[in-house]
């Protein structure tokens, strides 16, 4: 037994915001925003992003990671000139990194700008001649204004690539390729993933210097206190099963579909048949979907129908129940999906609908999460046969 890595590992766990080298000034934020005691990763990563060390984080999506790189961050532009740059795969994701970290740099009169498409770019060219301090972008965006000439990133400083391998999935290798060789060679580097494929230690290797990793929940860790069901049937029974789920439970509710032509289509039956709908899919303007959105934060819309882009790039608090209507095309999205319930601590549940086609699909899943799926054969359900795979978070 290493008595020493028990030791340190007893005061990480004992420790509070001061403990881990956070600077009086952002203590007072956190203070007033009812936030003391860190997350996991948090603790461990703002001691190592403070002394300028590279970081390599493996953390799901509602971990606290906004504040583990945000707040060095912000403690480190107070002390010294220069800017910081995170790179986010959506809109969204931007929009929700900007808000959290707004919350120290309004206070500390440190300037932020988002830079995304979709939002009118003569407006990020005035804001951009005023020298922000920390910049939040997507990869797109930011390329456009580098082409443009409108950005130059000379003083970058430190440089976040957060949820990193979403990033790769959704094609950005060969922008954040050209970003990385735009910032200046002596920066610190922090790259957060909640999976670590092969193109993502890649990247790292090619680019980051010595970097700590930091992993507090393996790939695959699900959020905890959240009860899941699998039910497979029929492909035309879902609409069908849908209805009769979202009759069964109360509060709210996020569906995911995988097209964007399959989210319109259940968004619309939905209304239709009378329930307090919205939809979210990268059809929709940027000002469509802070509407939607906001209907859905707000309650004024019980149920969101979402494709993928809202499995990561969503904070809302208190969503009761996840469906899958459709099987994510990749099994880590299973886990950013059903981590959008059962967070801060309260329950939730997620229900996937599955065809008996996608057999192999639910052996992955299993395989990722680490755990199996009882089969319990159900009754028939007059026109639907559903096979029902039931089980709480019990990890074997």
């Amino acid at each position: 037994m290493n008595t020493k890595t028990n030791e340190q590992d007893s005061k990480l766990l004992e420790s509070n915001f001061s403990d881990i080298g956070v600077s009086p000034n952002i203590l007072k934020i956190l203070d007033k925003l009812s936030l003391t005691s860190p997350t996991p990763i948090q603790k461990q990563a703002i001691p190592v992003a403070l002394k300028g060390t590279d970081i390599v984080g493996i953390a799901q999506t509602g971990t606290g990671k906004t504040f583990a790189f945000g707040i060095p961050i912000i403690q480190k532009l107070l002390s010294s000139s220069g800017q910081a740059l995170v790179l986010v795969p959506t809109r969204e994701l931007a929009l929700q990194v900007n808000e959290s970290i707004k919350k120290l740099a309004d206070r500390l009169n440190i300037t932020t700008i988002v830079l995304i498409g979709g939002e009118n770019i003569s407006r990020q060219f005035f804001e951009l001649k005023r020298r922000p301090r920390l910049i939040i972008a997507t990869p797109g965006r930011l390329i456009d204004h580098l082409k443009r000439k409108s950005i130059k990133l000379d003083q970058i400083k430190t440089l976040v690539l957060d949820e990193a391998d979403m990033m790769l999935d959704m094609g950005f290798l060969p922008q954040i390729e050209e970003i990385l060789r735009s910032v200046p060679k002596e920066r610190q580097t922090m790259l957060f993933s909640a999976t670590m494929p092969v193109l993502i230690a890649n990247l790292a290797t090619k680019y980051l210097k010595l970097p700590i990793r930091i992993e507090v929940a393996p790939q695959g860790t699900i959020v905890k206190n959240v009860t899941q069901e699998m039910i497979v049937l029929e492909a035309k029974d879902k609409m069908k099963y849908l209805e009769k789920i979202i009759k069964e439970n109360e509060g709210s509710i996020l569906i995911f579909v995988r097209t964007r032509y399959g989210v319109k289509n259940i968004a619309k039956k939905l209304i239709s048949n009378g329930h307090k709908a919205t939809e979210i899919h990268s059809d929709l303007s940027q000002g469509q979907r802070k509407r939607a959105l906001d209907s859905f934060k707000s309650g004024r819309s019980r149920i969101m129908v979402a494709t993928d882009v809202a499995a990561r790039g969503l904070d809302v608090k208190g969503i009761e129940l996840v469906i899958n209507y459709d099987l994510p095309d990749s099994s880590s999205d299973y886990v950013h999906r059903i981590g959008r319930t059962a967070r801060a601590g309260k329950k939730g549940k997620a229900i996937s609908l599955a065809t008996p086609s996608q057999l192999k699909n639910i052996k992955a899943i299993e395989a990722l999460i680490k755990m199996r799926f009882n089969i319990v054969e159900q009754a028939k359900l007059e026109p639907v046969y559903t096979r029902k795979r039931s089980f709480h978070s019990k990890r074997y």
